[in-house]
């Protein structure tokens, strides 16, 4: 399962997105969004996991949960609207 993590602190970094959820099972691939041009994070990340059960369990523990003094915005991701 995809899962949109929203309202990052711009600090964060991806091995510390990981271990959070890992805490609630295997994930396998962690992407924090950053601007093409100057490097820096959007403040939004992606975060897959394999198992759906564990991913829906991670959405509901972690939404409005304080991350690096901000409260994260946690959900399943949705597909990318078509242009």
């Amino acid at each position: 399962m995809n899962i949109y993590v929203g309202n990052l602190n711009f600090r964060v970094k991806e091995p510390q997105l990981q271990e959070v959820f890992e805490a609630f099972g295997e994930v396998t691939l962690v992407k924090v969004v950053r601007n093409r041009e100057t490097g820096r994070s959007k403040g939004f990340a992606f975060v897959e996991m394999s198992n759906d059960e564990q991913a829906l369990t991670a959405i509901e523990t972690l939404s409005n949960s304080e991350f690096e003094g901000r409260r994260m915005i946690v959900a399943q991701a949705r597909p990318k609207p078509e242009k």
